[in-house]
Order: structure tokens, then C-alpha cells, then sequence
């Protein structure tokens, strides 16, 4: 297995880290990846291979020693279902999947075209503005409050709760970024812990009282796993929906594609280019040899789901964008097997309703800058699009 040396904070791999991952691909479909002193799968194969192999999960086997002043914050991934396997996670997600049902989520499609027909129709006729604070954010967390059915006028604290939250799982995370997470973590439990009382003794048609209620062979969500579901929920569809988007535009802006009369292969075309997530790991759960390599019992390694998305082996021309691409598998922006994630159907619809209501309303929409992305890896999404027109 060959070693590679690169900084996940160095400015250049920040903002284009596809060379590294067409370095690595070259040199197998496992590479040693020593600024993370693990092995990392490559290739569409080998990351589709392991995401869906059960002898590789997302629970350690040991559980970590966690600092005192980060234990607020692990509470709440300790019932969180991304964190979780069988018998634990297909308990949570079957219960989640009874609320969270596709039925509910295509009912939302004339409640995502107003909200961005509304903000597409108010956006700023300056000479140039960030499209991602008037567009781009609002969106994906307006929804998702009006999903779980908290009141959308704390979106600003759900946006800054998630924001702090998600520092966490960055390679650039510090003390401060810690203190921040976790002081987030408190006010959001505190705020949900209220709410979810709240909702038990006046249940509404929203998301929190269709959890309440889900039960599966008499078994319901706790309090605690409620909270942490809707955590979850709201952290990663929004996090992954704004940089989807943001990164979606700047495509359409850079290489004059624009949406057809059916959306869907231009939005699977962005989410295979230039995914919002890059790097998610799993530890090996036995010994097991795959591409050449033994994993022994505890090992951990990680899949570059940006990396596989740009593999020659499934796609053709995988380097370049093509807006109507209709070769090669699904791509791996939202995972696959056990945890694939839950909330990728509402991820695809805003995408799809969103992209053609902004290029509707402003047509004449241009980059009046180039666009940069944020030091926020493993994530991959801009830290400001300034348009104009």
C-alpha cells in the first residue's frame, strides 16, 4: 500500500483536493493516508465494497476515552443512529423511517418551491451579494424547522447551533471550535428537551409528534434518542443541502449549465462533482483481506466518497462536469448500505426545486467573484458565493 503525505488544512488541498485524489486513485484502491495514520479506500469499487460490508460498521469496538469538557457533546452522539449499529441502529432507524416516510417528504415540493420562489423574488439587486446567506442557507433550515415543526423564527439558532455542532467533525477542529460545539450542544438539548415535552401534551402534524409517536413491537424513542434523532436531522440535511446548493450554483455559473425541464441528472451531476462530504470512516469488525490489504479486528479506515465519485473506472470522463450525464452507478455523496443517508430524498427534492426557481428569477445571475471554499474538511462547501445580475 502506498503512503501519502497530505495536510487536510493546507490551502491549495482545500480548494481543490481532486489532484490528491487522482494521485491516490493512480496508486491503488487503497492508500496509506499518513496525516490520518490510516488506510483510505479510493475507488468507486473499493468505497462501495466497504460501505456495504457488514464486517465494517461505525462503532468503535473499544469505546474512546472522551475529555470531561467534551462529555455534553458525546451524550448526544451516543444515541445519535449515524453513530450506531444493529440491534441498536435498526431499531432507531425503522422507528425514524415510520415518521420520516417519503409521503411526508413529497409533500413538502409546493412548501420548498414557495419558500424559494419567495426568496429568489427578494434577492438583492446590488452589484454583488452572497448568494449563500440570501439563498442558500435559508432554504434547507427553514424546511427542516418546518419538518420537525419547531418555530421557524429560531432558524437563526438552529443555523448557529449547527454550525458550532458540525466543527467538530472537521480536521481543523480546535479548543475554542470545542467549547463552541458544546455550548451549542447544551442549548439546542435544552431547547428540544422543552419542546418535545411540550409536543407529548399537544401533538401537532409535524415530525417530533410523528416521532413521539412511532413505536415498532412496542418499542418507542427515549427522550434522549428523540433529541439526538432530530440533532442529527437538522445538522446533517442542512449542512449537506447548503453546500450541495452553493457548490451547485457556482458549477452552473462557471460552466453555463442550467436546468432542463427535468432537473434530476444536472442535481446528480453536482452531488457526483463536487460532493458536500468527503471523507467518512468505518472500523473493521473482524479480520478481513479486501484490494490486497488485511484489516485486522479494530482497524479504521476511511472512504473518500468525493475520491469515488470521481473514479474512471465508473464514470466516463470523470474529471469533467457533464450536466446531462446518464453513464455510471449512483454516485456516493450520500453513502450506501446500512447508513444510507435517511435524509438524502429531501437533499435531492430542494436541489431540484431550488436550482430552476433561482435560475428563473435571475437569469442574468454571475460569479462578481471567484468563489472560495471554507477550511472545513471533511466537508466541501464555499465560505461565501458573491453574485451579481
Amino acid at each position: 500500500m502506498q503512503i501519502l503525505t497530505q495536510s487536510p488544512t493546507d490551502p491549495g488541498f482545500v480548494q481543490d483536493p481532486y489532484p490528491f485524489y487522482g494521485m491516490a486513485r493512480a496508486a491503488g484502491p487503497l492508500v496509506w493516508w499518513a496525516d490520518y495514520a490510516m488506510p483510505m479506500a479510493t475507488t468507486h469499487a473499493a468505497v462501495n465494497t466497504i460501505l456495504r460490508d457488514r464486517r465494517f460498521g461505525r462503532e468503535a469496538l473499544v469505546a474512546p476515552a472522551i475529555p470531561d469538557h467534551l462529555k455534553p457533546f458525546f451524550a448526544v452522539e451516543a444515541h445519535s443512529m449515524l453513530e450506531l449499529e444493529p440491534p441498536r441502529h435498526t431499531r432507531l432507524r425503522g422507528l425514524v423511517l415510520r415518521a420520516f416516510t417519503s409521503r411526508r417528504i413529497a409533500a413538502l415540493a409546493p412548501e420548498i418551491a414557495a419558500l424559494a420562489g419567495d426568496l429568489a423574488a427578494r434577492l438583492p439587486e446590488a452589484d454583488h451579494f452572497d448568494l449563500l446567506d440570501a439563498y442558500c442557507r435559508p432554504i434547507p433550515v427553514i424546511i427542516i424547522a418546518r419538518l420537525l415543526g419547531v418555530p421557524e423564527a429560531i432558524a437563526p439558532d438552529l443555523l448557529r447551533w449547527s454550525n458550532a455542532m458540525v466543527q467538530m467533525y472537521q480536521a481543523r477542529r480546535t479548543r475554542a471550535d470545542e467549547d463552541a460545539a458544546v455550548a451549542a450542544t447544551t442549548e439546542f438539548v435544552a431547547f428540544l428537551r422543552d419542546y418535545v415535552n411540550r409536543r407529548r401534551n399537544d401533538p401537532r402534524d409535524d415530525l417530533i409528534t410523528a416521532l413521539i409517536a412511532a413505536e415498532e413491537d412496542g418499542a418507542r424513542l427515549s427522550t434522549d434518542e428523540l433529541i439526538s434523532t432530530c440533532i442529527l436531522l437538522l445538522n446533517a440535511g442542512h449542512e449537506a443541502t447548503v453546500h450541495s446548493l452553493g457548490n451547485g450554483v457556482k458549477l452552473c455559473l462557471e460552466t453555463g449549465a442550467r436546468p432542463g425541464p427535468d432537473p434530476a441528472p444536472l442535481v446528480e451531476e453536482i452531488l457526483r462533482h463536487d460532493p458536500p462530504l468527503h471523507l467518512f470512516t468505518r472500523w473493521a469488525y473482524e479480520d478481513v483481506t479486501l484490494f490486497g490489504h488485511r484489516f485486522a479486528r479494530g482497524d479504521q479506515v476511511g472512504l473518500l466518497l468525493a475520491s469515488a465519485n470521481r473514479c474512471g473506472d465508473a464514470y466516463a470522463q470523470a474529471e469533467r462536469f457533464e450536466p446531462a450525464r446518464s453513464d455510471g452507478p449512483v454516485n456516493q455523496s450520500f453513502g450506501a448500505g446500512l447508513h444510507f443517508c435517511v435524509g438524502a430524498p429531501l437533499a435531492r427534492l430542494e436541489l431540484q426545486i431550488a436550482l430552476p426557481i433561482l435560475f428563473q428569477a435571475r437569469p442574468g445571475l454571475r460569479l462578481a467573484a471567484p468563489a472560495r471554499y471554507a477550511n472545513i474538511y471533511h466537508f466541501h462547501g464555499l465560505e461565501r458565493l458573491d453574485v451579481t445580475g
